[in-house]
């Protein structure tokens, strides 16, 4: 583990795991753009010293055993449910600072009317939405989120949109509501956009903390295992077609 590794004499240790994750190995996929942004998360929970009072609630998808790696307290929703369930727990006990953690299959699909609802309410709970466009767990599915002419093991020509809809933008949604304090979409494909999906990971934690509701960030990611490329060609995907449809920025910022 990294942690045990000697650092030389003369040298300083200038990068290291946050204290928020476990040592656990991640399970995701070369180039899947989870890992960073779960340690985004961790990042942000240290940063802002809430760890003593986080929990998340892990989705059913890619992201089913987040639990394993943070130090800190975790609940397993059912399939979509996780903004009711963070809703619940946020209302038992609000010192407690709850964020949601989903894929597009989870928040976006089966989950569509838990996180309207939660978002309209005005919940002060964080969501952090990671749309890949693709049902990644269960073999490369379309996704409510699955591009116009894109080709997935459901949708072998490619999807069309005369017969399947067109991709939910759910942050456009979310953000026509006057419940939601902070709706924005990111992307993690390089250093500059890590930086900035940094901050706004921050800022959805530190609007719970003063008490200004719903905060969802929406992070545009790679599967390079669904859509068979390498992980250079994920981020390719994501520049060249995926913000083509997905464009980044804040949708709506009730007090910046």
């Amino acid at each position: 583990m990294l942690a045990d590794v000697k650092i030389p004499e003369g040298y300083v240790r200038v990068f290291k795991r946050p204290d928020s994750m476990s040592d656990a190995p991640y399970t995701y996929c070369p180039g899947c753009h989870h890992g960073v942004i779960g340690r985004l998360v961790a990042e942000a929970i240290d940063e802002l010293g809430i760890r003593g009072r986080t929990v998340g609630i892990a989705p059913v998808g890619c992201a089913v055993f987040l639990y394993r790696f943070y130090r800190c307290d975790f609940i397993q929703a059912a399939h979509g449910r996780a903004c009711a369930v963070a809703t619940g727990l946020k209302r038992a006990n609000p010192d407690l600072i709850v964020f949601t953690y989903q894929g597009d299959g989870d928040l976006a699909a089966i989950g569509t009317a838990e996180t309207v609802h939660a978002a309209n309410r005005g919940e002060n709970i964080t969501a952090i939405f990671v749309n890949n466009a693709v049902y990644g767990m269960t073999g490369g599915e379309m996704a409510p989120t699955t591009l116009p002419g894109q080709r997935t093991v459901t949708t072998p020509e490619g999807r069309d949109v005369r017969t399947t809809g067109y991709p939910f933008k759910i942050s456009e949604m979310l953000a026509q509501l006057d419940g939601p304090a902070y709706i924005t979409r990111q992307a993690v494909y390089d250093v500059r956009h890590v930086q900035m999906a940094r901050k706004a990971i921050r800022k959805a934690f530190r609007n719970q903390l003063e008490g200004k509701g719903f905060s969802m960030v929406e992070v545009v990611a790679a599967c390079p295992t669904n859509l068979k490329v390498s992980p250079v060609h994920g981020n390719k995907w994501v520049t060249e077609q995926a913000l083509r449809y997905f464009p980044l920025g804040d949708l709506k910022v009730r007090d910046p």
